[in-house]
């Protein structure tokens, strides 16, 4: 009975214990749900939000509808995803413009578009209150101030992701939460200091997104454990550590490029075995390529890019089945394209040939390796290159035949075979037509440019919006190179815009082109096509032959420049082609008159018919071409005035009618051209004054009227216009110290008495030159003379700083690294030196001359004071200078501040005495010796900073010259 009663009781008091728990639980709930609302609406009223992103955060709803907020099933606040619109004032950003780090963001990278606005203020601490939060994601807005001590605290949340906004201060170098955090992303901040080791305490850490902050110091090893692992656009230094590649099989993406990373990439990272991104361009990473890498299996994308490494390119990366992307090395310079400073502009040298497992790989879309000094035979098998789209090899010096293979390439669109030592002749199964860019200028190739077979194209990638919302990896690379290739083509310099084709043939041996070799199906797309065959050994009449395919091309650019290229210029030539925007055929031998007719072709923007034998008056038709820019009929025959009708000109920028034999005045409309930089009307037979309305157009920065009949004075306000554009003209008033000629036989007028060859304007002297050869003596003497003083005005004032005095109103602060006691002031700086004066200098090298300076009593230091010249800017130079403050070794001088402004830079080291060899070493490696060897390594070292480039050794040079200097046991 009692234990009956007993069991009565437990149990009513169990349902007792139950039922107050409910309804405990159910008040908790109930004040957590009203708490998680009253978080966000003053996290609302915490932000300034000038777009309403904020619009439906009501007290009167229900806070899990409002925008980017979202629940679990018990209406507890899971997730706040607000992204903005990248509006935020950044100067430049990677949401808004893929243009902007156009290679950033394999695997995490989004866009902005489309979104309401942006969110401003001070980062708050408030929502860490969201204790069920486990997503906090508010990317590109304008977040300012360090993140806060409690967000580093919260115990469920599995993402932070401020990528975008203004965050600063450092990472913090302990916290307790966060212990569930899958992804950190911070990329695109302002954020100090180094990366904390207490990251690596993060166990379910997989995204790791610090890239374009101000992070500095070593790359932590622990990233290797990661999945993705972003850190590019920082300022890391050091090497990349070894313990990244011995726990990585997680690793799927890795950038770590645009830093300032030394040494030889880790062998280690042969084991990261998932591996699919691996980007290390814009370091200074040196030695080979590690044959480990033929390990990785699943990489796609390898970029070492702008670099200085070296050795041969390993065979084993034919191993790596899935690469798809090989850029080895980049002219285009993406950390400088995005205004950061550009720590240098390294490119790679190899050793060999590209090899053939290379080439042969089945997934291979991208090989770009322009400069980088491979050498030996071409490759000739390419196998099936199904997928292959872009090869850039330009610049190397391959030999052998052209590889017509790559006709088998069906999807190729990218060729550049340029500057190599090719020879052969091309195949009419090459898919040129139907290629954007086709680049073998400056080759041995010879034959005809064949009438290539293919007309039926693929329809031509097009690049648009978010890149990266593919797995496909080789679409930023696809995008970012045909972008630069085209911002750099003669079509978008002159203006252009659209889908742009570019062909070149230039400088090579070919005897003979049939007709525009473009596909239709690239006409019908309203394309521009730019045609270069210039420099080669075309013959045969003008070719009008080049004109009958364009009727359905936007533009048309032609160069057939430097050819044998004869007869007359068609009278329908505007008819031929409406499209004609470009037409270069100087340095041929067309003869006869300039057509009245080409004015017609009113959609030109450039004209060169340099260099020719045509003759008779110019067409004053030719005005008819409003979009005209550039106009050049030099070294001609042509005669009679200049015609009025040029005058209508009015979008023209360089006028060059020199070398002719022109007639009349220089016409007064001139003065009205307001866009010309460039008048050439030298060597003519022109007469009468130069029309004072010159001196007005403030864009002309090129003027020669040189060797004609004019008379009068200069136009007395202008500093451009000067004798020295004047020369051979005897009856110009102003000039007539340095006339250099006589007067013609048709001038008129009497000879000025006082001019120095006046009185033998014809026949021979008593030496028995002639007034010609005068002249031309003359003329020489008075060019070298100038080149002369011009070259020692250059040196003058590039080297002989130390006797000028410093001034300007630059801003004068000085950047310390070192404190050595006393205060380092611009001005206490400079006074110590004597101004720099010459007195005080101890050295000079290929940088600048070094100086002795007593900053107070007793304490010395080295101040150097650098060429501005030879940096390329401020910008970049602080980033240098902050870089190379961060290194201290007992064998280096100490860098111990600097300053620097447009006018001046100078650093700060301390000050070794005594100037003896032995100092310069490491203690006990003098003794070690020898002596004569050691004084030779300094020695080297000296002469690789002289001025002169042709004192100072080359890079092979100095490696050869430290070998020779090695000892046996080494």
């Amino acid at each position: 009975m009692f234990s009956s009663i007993k069991l009565i009781s437990f149990t009513q008091f169990n349902f007792f214990f139950f039922s107050i728990f409910l309804f405990l639980a159910s008040q908790y709930d109930a004040v957590s749900l009203n708490s998680d609302k009253s978080t966000l609406l003053r996290l609302k009223t915490s932000l300034s939000d000038p777009t309403g992103v904020l619009s439906s955060w009501s007290p009167s709803s229900s806070h899990c509808s409002w925008y980017g907020v979202h629940c679990d099933s018990n209406s507890r606040v899971v997730a706040v995803n607000i992204t903005g619109a990248g509006d935020g004032n950044r100067s430049s950003h990677p949401c808004s413009d893929f243009g902007m780090f156009p290679l950033y963001g394999f695997g995490i990278r989004r866009g902005c578009l489309g979104f309401k606005g942006s969110l401003f203020g001070k980062f708050p601490s408030l929502i860490s209150e969201l204790t069920e939060l486990r997503v906090l994601s508010l990317p590109f807005n304008g977040l300012e101030g360090s993140i806060p001590q409690e967000i580093w605290s919260m115990e469920k949340l599995e993402v932070l992701d401020l990528e975008g906004n203004f965050i600063s201060g450092y990472l913090p170098f302990k916290f307790q939460g966060l212990r569930n955090l899958r992804v950190l992303n911070l990329g695109f901040n302002k954020i100090v200091g180094v990366v904390p080791n207490v990251l690596s305490s993060l166990e379910s850490l997989e995204v790791l997104n610090l890239a374009s902050n101000d992070l500095n110091g070593s790359v932590p090893g622990f990233v290797g454990k990661l999945r993705g692992v972003y850190l590019s656009f920082n300022q890391f230094s050091g090497v990349i550590p070894e313990e990244i590649g011995e726990n990585c099989g997680k690793l799927e993406h890795l950038d770590l490029s645009a830093n300032s990373l030394v040494e030889d990439i880790p062998k280690s990272l042969g084991n990261c075995s998932g591996l699919r991104t691996l980007l290390l361009y814009s370091n200074l990473l040196e030695e080979g390529i590690p044959v480990e890498f033929g390990n990785l299996k699943n990489l796609e994308v390898l970029d070492v890019s702008r670099n200085t490494l070296s050795g041969s390119i390993p065979r084993e990366l034919g191993n790596c089945k899935e690469l798809s992307v090989v850029v080895l090395s980049n002219l285009f310079d993406p950390v400088g394209d995005v205004g950061f400073a550009t720590l240098n502009d390294e490119l790679n040298y190899f050793e060999g040939s590209m090899p053939e497992e290379v080439v042969l790989l089945p997934k291979l879309t991208i090989l770009w390796a322009p400069m980088v000094n491979l050498e030996g035979s071409f490759p000739r098998s390419w196998g099936a290159c199904g997928n292959l789209e872009m090869v850039n090899l330009a610049q190397n010096f391959f030999t052998g035949e052209f590889p017509n293979q790559l006709g088998f390439c069906k999807k190729l669109h990218f060729l550049d075979l340029s500057s190599n030592n090719l020879t052969g002749q091309l195949s009419e199964e090459l898919h040129v037509p139907c290629m954007t860019v086709f680049d073998v200028s400056v080759n041995k190739l010879s034959g005809s440019v064949p009438d290539f077979s293919n007309n039926s194209c693929s329809p031509f990638p097009l690049w648009n919006g978010n890149l990266f919302e593919t797995d496909d990896v080789t679409t930023p690379y696809a995008s970012y190179f045909s972008s630069k290739v085209r911002e750099r083509t003669l079509f978008t310099s002159l203006g252009g815009a659209g889908l742009s084709v570019f062909h070149s043939f230039e400088q090579n041996n070919f005897t003979g082109i049939q007709s525009l070799p473009i596909a239709h199906d690239r006409m019908e797309e309203k394309s521009s096509y730019t045609l270069l065959v210039g420099e080669n050994k075309l013959t045969g009449p003008f070719p009008t032959y080049l004109f009958q395919k364009c009727i359905g091309l936007d533009a048309l650019l032609l160069n057939v420049s430097y050819n044998m290229l004869s007869g007359e210029i068609p009278s329908n030539i505007s008819r031929m082609c409406r499209s004609l925007k470009f037409l270069d055929a100087s340095g041929n031998q067309i003869s006869g008159p300039i057509p009245s007719t080409l004015g017609d072709s009113v959609s030109l923007v450039s004209l060169n018919l340099s260099r020719n034998r045509l003759q008779g008056p110019i067409p004053t038709h030719l005005g008819q071409m409003n979009d005209l820019k550039f106009l050049s009929l030099a070294d001609n025959h042509l005669s009679g005035s200049i015609p009025p009708g040029l005058g209508n000109l009015y979008s023209l920028q360089v006028l060059d009618l020199s070398t002719n034999s022109l007639t009349g005045e220089i016409p007064n409309f001139i003065e009205n051209m307001r866009n010309l930089t460039d008048v050439l009307l030298n060597n003519n037979n022109l007469s009468g004054h130069i029309p004072a309305g010159l001196a007005n157009v403030t864009t002309l920065s090129v003027f020669n009227v040189s060797f004609n009949n004019l008379s009068g004075y200069l136009p007395s306000n202008s500093s451009l216009i000067k004798c020295s554009s004047a020369v051979g003209n005897p009856f110009l008033s102003s000039c007539r110290g340095v006339s250099l000629t006589v007067p013609s036989a048709n001038q008129q007028g009497q000879i000025d008495e006082n001019s120095p060859i006046a009185s033998q304007p014809t026949g021979k002297n008593d030496n028995g030159f002639s007034a010609i050869e005068i002249a031309s003596i003359t003329s020489a003497c008075a060019i070298v003379s100038v080149l002369i003083a011009l070259i020692v005005l250059f040196f003058f004032t590039r080297r002989w700083k130390p006797n000028s005095r410093v001034g300007g109103s630059a801003k004068r602060e000085v950047t310390v690294f070192t404190d050595i006691g006393v205060p380092l002031t611009f001005e206490n700086v400079v006074q110590a030196t004597g101004n720099f004066n010459a007195s005080n200098c101890i050295g000079s090298g290929g940088f600048g001359a070094t100086y002795k300076a007593e900053i107070s009593q007793g304490i010395l230091v080295a101040v150097k004071r650098l060429s501005v010249g030879r940096f390329q800017g401020v910008q970049q130079f602080h980033a240098e200078i902050k870089t190379l403050g961060r290194l201290h070794h007992p064998n280096l001088v100490t860098l111990i501040g600097y300053h620097a402004c447009e006018t001046e830079m100078f650093l700060i080291y301390n000050y070794l005495s005594g100037g003896r060899a032995k100092e310069f070493f490491a203690a006990g490696l003098w003794d070690a010796g020898p002596e004569n060897d050691l004084v030779e390594v300094l020695h080297l070292a000296v002469v690789c900073t002289v001025d002169s480039l042709s004192t100072r050794p080359t890079m092979k040079q100095v490696v050869k010259r430290l070998k020779q200097l090695q000892p046996p046991s080494c």
